[in-house]
């Protein structure tokens, strides 16, 4: 079903054609498994060997979807800000749960390539980029026991109040680095990951500016991690603690100090944000086509449900919000990957918008099919899930929009 008209007349034939194949990985691989893995009623038997989603890293791997964001110096597919918009979306079509684990699995390596330490790229980011097999994952653990979404809060007060750090920290030690603490169990891909890139805490003077972010390889002595969470929604997305008992790092491993700390964490939501509001227009372009379809396939009244006013102004409610998400997430994020600082507010709108839009549609999706759209036998129903939980993963939607509005205060 085409319901998804590229407004764009200008994209290249290379754009043109990634849509094209990430669409069929989406279709084929990632939404199937997806719904597989959601029907696990165990969180652990979808980390297990064998599971289909240690099959869909595999594949994803293999086609190097995994180097998607490292510059093409280093191996990397060096998507243009544009075709990153289409990848993630498409993504995100597939399934979000998928996107997002998939998304981060390269955060680590990324984020550690910028720098261009020789030590770190041999030992850590060329192995990433030569996998086939999905043997190196990382994670993004950012989000603590008795921080989460305030974590990203850098324009208020309470950012630098020396009596508010990090639960997770670290202590110079000769050429090392000595971390202690504890990550939250919102880690995605904590269970199953190789790698964490951790933002924690170097100067508990400055509290949370006091921060760092380090490159941490989790088989170093000392890492233990938890059970993987048994959530609501976004099941095929694995979450989990991982505890940190005086492990040792060398200090090149620091890719990030106190100086640069806040300017870099500004930077990492403005993209992190945007990637989610790309991936959840996915999501509710999804469930726009889900009941697109349904409707003109149930009959009531002697005619097909798509015939009753009713249900015809939902979907043009349902098509406007999908494409308002698509233009306002594809600006953002187009605009904040060629701007440094970035204009984070944009990026959180995007966020925000994007993951309620998602919400919003797959809720009217369930109602479109009714009594069957609470049915596990339609995708939608897990789409309604999926979507929910997007309103407070990278930061809660209202604490979000605080942050927004701060910046919009000071810069307006």
């Amino acid at each position: 079903m085409a319901t998804y008209l590229e407004l764009n007349k200008d994209l290249t034939e290379e754009e043109t054609t990634l849509k094209t194949e990430i669409h069929r990985f989406a279709e084929e691989v990632l939404r199937p498994a997806s719904i597989e893995l959601d029907k696990m009623p165990d969180p652990e038997d979808v980390i297990a060997e064998g599971s289909p989603l240690r099959d869909v890293f595999k594949q994803a791997y293999q086609l190097e979807y995994h180097t998607s964001a490292l510059p093409e110096s280093l191996g990397g597919a060096d998507l243009s800000p544009l075709a990153r918009h289409i990848y993630t979306e498409e993504m995100g079509w597939g399934s979000a749960d998928f996107s997002v684990g998939l998304g981060v699995t390269s955060f680590p390596f990324s984020f550690a390539a910028m720098g261009g330490n020789e030590d770190i790229l041999r030992d850590e980011v060329t192995p990433f980029v030569e996998d086939r097999e999905g043997t190196f994952i990382g994670c993004w653990a950012i989000t603590e026991p008795q921080h989460g979404s305030d974590t990203l809060m850098v324009e208020e007060k309470q950012f630098r109040d020396p009596k508010i750090g990090a639960d997770l920290r670290a202590k110079a030690d000769g050429d090392d680095w000595v971390i202690s603490g504890q990550k939250s169990a919102w880690v995605s891909n904590g269970t199953i990951a190789t790698h964490a890139l951790a933002f924690l805490n170097i100067d508990q003077s400055q509290g949370r500016a006091g921060g760092g972010v380090a490159l941490i390889p989790l088989n170093q002595p000392g890492v233990t991690k938890g059970k993987p969470l048994n959530k609501l929604g976004q099941r095929a997305l694995n979450q989990g603690e991982i505890f940190f008992d005086d492990v040792h790092i060398p200090k090149s491993y620091m890719v990030v100090d106190t100086p640069a700390y806040s300017y870099v964490l500004n930077s990492v939501l403005a993209g992190a944000n945007a990637f989610m509001g790309a991936t959840f227009t996915g999501l509710a372009r999804a469930a726009f086509e889900e009941a697109l379809t349904y409707s003109k396939e149930r009959v009531q009244g002697g005619q097909a449900i798509s015939e009753h006013q009713n249900i015809q102004l939902k979907l043009a409610n349902m098509f406007i919000n999908v494409e308002a998400a698509r233009q306002l997430s594809r600006a953002a994020m187009v605009y904040n990957s060629t701007t440094s600082p970035p204009a984070t507010q944009y990026s959180i709108a995007s966020k925000v918008f994007c993951t309620q839009t998602a919400f919003n549609v797959a809720s009217e999706a369930v109602q479109v099919f009714g009594g069957y759209g609470l049915s596990k036998e339609f995708v939608v129903e897990k789409l309604f899930r999926d979507a929910r939980a997007a309103m407070i993963e990278d930061g809660t939607n209202e604490i979000l929009s605080i942050t927004a509005a701060r910046k919009i205060l000071n810069e307006y």
